[in-house]
């Protein structure tokens, strides 16, 4: 039997703020200051995201026409390459 892949109801604070490509910190401030939906109860001790509140969320963000800014992404390429030519130049 094939196995059926079920997409989520909810996610957790960490799933949520990686779904959305933020920061654990990030997301607490976007719904602390009422930007990001809040969580829903599940239990008494456990909260959860509702997965289509997040994507509609996301959905209604503005298109951007900024480029992102660099990133520590970048940072590690520029080591690699100062990097490699260190190791040129002592060859």
């Amino acid at each position: 039997m094939k196995p059926i892949a079920i997409k989520p109801a909810y996610l957790d604070r960490e799933s949520v703020a990686s779904f959305v490509s933020l920061s654990v910190n990030s997301l607490e401030r976007l719904i602390a200051s009422g930007v990001f939906p809040k969580p829903r109860q599940l239990t008494a001790q456990r909260v959860g995201w509702l997965v289509r509140e997040v994507e509609e969320w996301a959905e209604s963000r503005p298109v951007s026409a900024n480029l992102p800014v660099a990133n520590s992404g970048l940072r590690h390429a520029d080591t690699s390459a100062s990097s490699r030519s260190a190791q040129s130049a002592s060859q």
